[in-house]
């Protein structure tokens, strides 16, 4: 009994956090890693304490766009997807997969676009973006190998939504396109390719338009 008392008190606890988290990540534009400290921070819980799961999180998201968001965010993500279809054909050569929370559609204005490359020469994304002359800033994260990879981070202008959003480029070797199909924890596509994200805003389109 003690111990499912103690699992309860858990699971209670990470639903607590995970929706205090949601609105940090959709209208402050905070990484979930961030989101999940500060929420368990302003709940005046110690730092033992259990985060939530990244799909407890985008539980806890999906539920506060239903309920605070509704009017605003489907033209948000459809104005990010724009954005990504636009620079995933221009990046065509360098094998552009979607990721993140405008693939998954729990993206808001405040998230950027991020997009995994596999290139044969990863310098040569640097190499076209110099030749465009189109400026960069450098960074580094882990890829879909769970290594750091190069990132390059654009500011693209997206006229629908007033401004520019962060274009998050992960350069990866060729060689790991194969680990890009790996599923999240519920077995669903971490990515997708240019044809995927064009199926998915084909599906969500044929869904708003059913009565």
């Amino acid at each position: 009994m003690h111990a499912e008392t103690a699992a309860s008190e858990r699971s209670r606890l990470e639903e607590d956090i995970a929706q205090a988290a949601a609105p940090w990540v959709l209208e402050h534009g905070l990484d979930y890693a961030q989101a999940k400290r500060k929420a368990r921070a302003a709940l005046g819980l110690p730092d033992r304490s259990p985060l939530p799961s990244n799909a407890q999180l985008e539980d806890a998201m999906r539920e506060h766009i239903e309920l605070y968001l509704a009017d605003s965010q489907p033209a948000e993500l459809l104005a990010l997807r724009e954005l990504a279809t636009h620079w995933m054909q221009k990046l065509s050569e360098f094998r552009p997969h979607l990721s993140g929370a405008v693939w998954k559609g729990l993206a808001t204005q405040h998230q950027g676009v991020s997009l995994q490359l596999f290139a044969d020469d990863p310098k040569m994304v640097d190499i076209w973006l110099l030749n465009a002359h189109i400026a960069f800033d450098l960074a580094e994260d882990l890829g879909v190998a769970r290594e750091p990879v190069p990132m390059l981070v654009v500011q693209a202008p997206c006229r629908e939504l007033g401004g520019s959003i962060p274009l998050v480029l992960a350069v990866h070797d060729y060689d790991d396109l194969r680990k890009a199909k790996r599923a999240d924890e519920r077995g669903q596509p971490l990515r997708g390719d240019l044809a995927a994200l064009r199926k998915l805003m084909a599906q969500r389109d044929t869904a708003q338009e059913l009565p």
